[in-house]
């Protein structure tokens, strides 16, 4: 089960993968003599990512300035930056532009939104002797921010409403495999003495729950019935 984050206006969002949760991406680049090495991690509350930036300061303890940025939650409602000593405004708020700016990957129907979240950057500088600038500085902090999410493919995170379906046990298989087979998410199918309990997973998008329970319906002549049993955040392709 995924954390729920309850209240909140959006029902989905864009990530980094889950594989970026505990290892961050990394690319590193060079301007001027100076190396910029950017990594991204995947975050999901603010100590999580104030501890990420506190480990590459100690790891890379010898370079000039560790500037970072990131965005938390479904509805974006959290944005930090720092520019960790270089001149105002020309470091953590670049990179911070260029995660709010970031495009997510085409949806059904080929929408594209604006909406990466729980994403942590931070940028490591090792300064090379030669001075870039104020707009050398903008330019080289928002394109290792950019250059490091490159490194990866961006995934929805859709909320979903999980509903529970009683079925008895001579027909919990059948009902499963024909809802799967319509494409509905069945996460897990719960055994109990008397009956068992299909529990489906649907976007929360006003629309899939009424395309469930036609489909339900039909899949089980009018017996089974639905309850709601929570709400989750998943990773969808």
């Amino acid at each position: 089960m995924s954390e729920e984050q309850p209240g909140s206006r959006a029902s989905r969002y864009t990530v980094l993968p889950a594989t970026t949760l505990g290892t961050p991406v990394v690319h590193e680049s060079e301007i001027r003599r100076s190396r910029f090495i950017g990594q991204a991690l995947r975050v999901t509350t603010e100590d999580q990512a104030r501890q990420f930036i506190g480990a590459l300061r100690r790891q890379h303890h010898e370079a000039r300035h560790v500037c970072s940025a990131f965005i938390l939650g479904p509805d974006r409602d959290t944005m930090r930056s720092s520019d960790d000593g270089e001149p105002a405004g020309t470091a953590g708020v670049p990179m911070l532009e260029a995660l709010s700016q970031r495009e997510s990957p085409p949806r059904p129907g080929g929408t594209v939104a604006r909406d990466l979240s729980d994403v942590c950057v931070a940028v490591v500088r090792y300064f090379g002797g030669v001075k870039l600038g104020a707009g050398g500085l903008v330019r080289a902090y928002s394109d290792a921010a950019s250059a490091t999410l490159d490194q990866t493919t961006l995934v929805t995170r859709q909320r979903m409403l999980l509903s529970g379906v009683e079925a008895p046990h001579a027909e919990a298989g059948r009902w499963e495999n024909e809802l799967r087979s319509a494409g509905f998410q069945v996460q897990e199918t719960r055994y109990g003495s008397g009956s068992a309990t299909l529990v489906v997973a649907l976007p929360d998008d006003g629309r899939s729950s009424a395309a469930f329970t036609e489909r339900l319906a039909s899949v089980t002549a009018g017996a089974g019935q639905l309850r709601h049993v929570g709400t989750e955040w998943v990773d969808v392709p």
